[in-house]
């Protein structure tokens, strides 16, 4: 049979965008699950909004991202990856998120692994090192380079976020897919991807752009004086904010 699966990542505490594509995945019902690949939250402050929302489903597998795994660190006590003005972000949020979700982020797994009609399907935040910690942002990826990473894998389809923006490539029998952000953009569009995998193994992948109302959040970064907001609200929202003052 054919199956429909939904991948969504970076959802970065934007409540009204995570709403919104849940909203629209679940006009389909022939979609069966929902891979979410890490960074639920950090940047945006919605942080137990998107949580409750997100815990309260049950057809949702994660990963574990690179900033709710520095966010987990300070609430333990050990030094998060991050410094300076986005460490002090991170403090913020961990001081604010509700003590019931730590137990729910902190078993979520760095790595999934799935197998539908066949195809192996591998997700993660972001591609590993051998120590298996992040590799720095390659902002310049080609299947070559993808391909090299992974030579070692057995997967066919390798899903991953991080990296805000689409990649879809395809080398040697393998696709390495990249949906977006769902919550970060330049404009009010929350982006996931839909794969569908046929009873003979074809694949086909569909990206959705999903419109929301974003007013109410990017100004809550002034109204909460939410740290390092001036930057959040340039580098991730391309300063949207400034048509509603």
């Amino acid at each position: 049979m054919e199956h429909k699966i939904a991948i969504i990542t970076d959802i970065h505490g934007n409540f009204s965008a995570l709403k919104a594509v849940l909203d629209d995945i679940d006009k389909d019902k022939t979609t069966e699950h929902i891979y979410c690949l890490g960074d639920l939250i950090g940047i945006g402050y919605e942080t137990n909004e998107v949580l409750q929302l997100l815990t309260s489903r049950a057809d949702i597998s994660f990963v574990m991202g690179n900033h709710d795994e520095a966010i987990l660190d300070i609430i333990a006590g050990r030094e998060p990856y991050s410094r300076g003005k986005e460490k002090v972000h991170h403090q913020w949020i961990a001081a604010h998120i509700d003590r019931k979700f730590i137990p729910f982020l902190a078993e979520i797994p760095v790595t999934r692994d799935a197998v539908y009609n066949d195809k192996r399907l591998f997700f993660v935040h972001y591609h590993l090192s051998d120590q298996h910690v992040f590799i720095p942002l390659d902002k310049e990826p080609t299947e070559a380079k993808l391909d090299e990473h992974y030579r070692t894998s057995t997967a066919d389809i390798v899903c991953f976020g991080h990296h805000h923006v689409i990649h879809h490539f395809k080398s040697n029998g393998r696709l390495y897919l990249n949906p977006s952000s769902l919550g970060c953009n330049y404009q009010p569009l929350a982006a996931y991807a839909l794969l569908t995998i046929g009873d003979q193994g074809e694949v086909s992948v569909a990206f959705r752009e999903v419109p929301y109302d974003n007013k109410e959040f990017l100004l809550g970064f002034k109204r909460l004086n939410v740290p390092d907001g001036d930057y959040i609200l340039k580098g991730f929202f391309g300063d949207q904010h400034l048509k509603f003052l």
